[in-house]
């Protein structure tokens, strides 16, 4: 389904009964990265899925683009469904939205998921970034999922769910350069730790064991700034955790909902 929020066409999806749950992809994917653990978390929670500007089926302008204007759009799309409070869960970038969204509309938070994200990266990011978008510009997407792929999961998985890597893959070559670009500039401004300390809703961060991306150690900076978070490291993981250890990342939100709930 599409509607428009904050003047663009958003794609989304919900299923389930129960308190709603915002699930936000990471870059070069979109919202069918989430399709088991979604069909699992909808036992419990409204699910709502959705495109991030500049990627699946929701509409990608040129940019720039800033976290603060993608947490805008998932704060419309929201409230062009009605929808007055979330559980978070967000994956890399979608880690970074939430924590964006959740500085700008505290009350509207009620729990904070994230995984393999980072809340600051230095300057030298930027020429990081401006090489992956040039490559993108110039050979297209095609060429970025190959290092992409071997950034988000770890060799011996690679090599044993060949499918799921072509499926990961045709997520990456898919998405438009404009989404991929602006989203990219987006991320190499990240710098938002200190602010965290003002939180107060409940967090879980969460991190494979082998991500090199979003490492332990910027997992352990995000639990240290939000009051109270706790800290899950997924062995034999990579960026993509919940894809690689399926049943690690279950375990980590059933008892995370768990407490909650006592």
């Amino acid at each position: 389904m599409r509607i428009r929020a904050n003047g663009i066409e958003l794609n989304y999806t919900v299923e389930g009964e129960g308190p709603w749950l915002v699930m936000s992809h990471a870059l070069a994917c979109d919202l069918h990265m989430w399709d088991d653990l979604a069909a699992w978390l909808a036992q419990r929670f409204t699910v709502l899925r959705y495109d991030i500007r500049g990627h699946g089926r929701s509409d990608a302008p040129s940019g720039p683009y800033s976290l603060e204007m993608l947490a805008d759009d998932a704060a419309a799309l929201l409230d062009a469904l009605g929808v007055e409070h979330v559980h978070w869960v967000g994956l890399s970038m979608g880690g970074m939205i939430g924590q964006v969204f959740a500085l700008a509309h505290p009350e509207r938070v009620r729990s904070l998921v994230l995984a393999d994200t980072s809340s600051r990266y230095g300057p030298e990011v930027e020429a990081i970034w401006a090489e992956r978008i040039r490559i993108a510009r110039e050979q297209g997407m095609d060429a970025l999922v190959q290092p992409t792929l071997e950034r988000w999961f770890t060799p011996p998985f690679r090599a044993a769910h060949p499918e799921l890597m072509r499926r990961i893959g045709d997520m990456i070559r898919t998405t438009p350069v404009e989404g991929y670009a602006g989203c990219g500039l987006a991320i190499a401004k990240l710098d938002f730790t200190d602010r965290l300390r003002g939180l107060r809703c409940p967090a879980l961060v969460l991190v494979g064991e082998q991500d090199s991306g979003t490492p332990v150690g910027m997992a352990r900076e995000i639990q240290a700034a939000i009051p109270g978070a706790q800290l899950v490291v997924i062995p034999s993981a990579s960026h993509l955790s919940h894809l690689e250890q399926p049943e690690a990342f279950r375990t980590a939100l059933e008892r995370f909902y768990g407490s909650l709930a006592a």
